[in-house]
């Protein structure tokens, strides 16, 4: 059989992607399209260490005290074994897989690290890391939730609030956010990633509506 579909929901904390990831989700299955969801990084697997070291300020505390190199490795492990004891048989035997984060995150999270002048010469890096010589399948579709710094912050600190949970150190440096929201408006543009507004018409956009927008989009996919 021919391989799969790989569809991608990308965004920073507090934009809302976790939210339409969980609801195109459930849609799928309310529709009866079988697919597997798959969630980065996974925390409860030991491939995923470095990357809780380096979140909880094991090699500093802030997040460029780790270089976007360095750091893109780590994440990129957890993915590689999880390809290869997870998902990958599924998505080769043609299934639909729907990821919260995937190389996506490497591109956005640890782009924000470097000059602007350098990023089209990351994103390839990144690209041909984990597409070419680790293996990993390229999306079908990126969907990039996008959100201003101001909503991001609110929306993180409510969250946390609600878990009693404590910020990370990306989470906590507000510098590096801003950042990661403009790497991943280049990163929209340079691969082609479909970029879902968190407004419209000058309002924030309605849950809903915005999850029929990407629905729409997903189902012109399959």
């Amino acid at each position: 059989m021919s391989n799969g579909k790989l569809v991608i929901f990308e965004g920073i904390d507090g934009s809302g992607k976790s939210s339409q990831y969980r609801r195109i989700c459930d849609r799928l299955n309310n529709d009866g399209i079988q697919f597997r969801q798959i969630v980065f990084p996974r925390y409860d697997k030991e491939s995923s260490a470095l990357i809780r070291l380096y979140l909880g300020g094991a090699f500093g505390s802030h997040p460029d005290d780790v270089n976007a190199y360095a750091a893109s490795l780590f994440y990129a492990v957890d993915r590689y074994a999880s390809f290869k004891d997870d998902w990958g048989k599924d998505f080769s035997s043609g299934k639909l897989i729907i990821a919260d984060r995937y190389t996506t995150s490497n591109i956005v999270h640890q782009g924000a690290k470097l000059p602007e002048d350098e990023l089209k010469s990351f994103f390839a890096w990144v690209s041909d890391l984990e597409y070419v010589k680790m293996g990993l399948p390229e999306p079908d579709k990126v969907f990039f939730l996008d959100v201003d710094l101001e909503t991001s912050l609110r929306r993180m600190k409510k969250r946390q609030e609600k878990h009693h949970t404590s910020a990370d150190i990306h989470e906590k440096d507000t510098e590096y956010l801003k950042r990661c929201i403009k790497t991943a408006r280049m990163a929209c543009e340079y691969f082609g990633w479909t970029r879902v507004p968190f407004e419209k018409n000058g309002a924030e956009r309605e849950i809903m509506e915005k999850n029929d927008d990407i629905y729409r989009q997903l189902l012109a996919v399959l």
